[in-house]
């Protein structure tokens, strides 16, 4: 099982992730609120950036392929593939 360690508004928490759960779900299970609006890889609200580890989005509309290179990632579509570390306070 993967652990995510998020940062959101200066506080860190690191929180299993549930086989097949967003990175969105995720922060949400573990006390966290972080942003988000339409939950369908749309919109761009819930951004942050992954500093470690492997994500595989399910759908992104918004990001292009050069701010996917630079560790940016749709949570609400975000599925851990490893330990992922990442911050939305960037």
């Amino acid at each position: 099982m993967a652990t995510a360690t998020i940062t959101l508004d200066g506080t860190t928490v690191t929180v299993p992730v549930n086989n097949g759960d967003t990175l969105l779900e995720t922060a949400r299970r573990a006390g966290l609120t972080p942003p988000y609006s339409c939950e369908a890889g749309n919109c761009g609200t819930c951004i942050a950036t992954v500093t470690d580890g492997t994500v595989t989005m399910r759908v992104n509309e918004v990001l292009d392929d050069s701010e996917v290179d630079d560790g940016l990632v749709l949570t609400c579509q975000g599925v851990p593939q490893t330990d992922v570390t990442l911050t939305y306070d960037d």
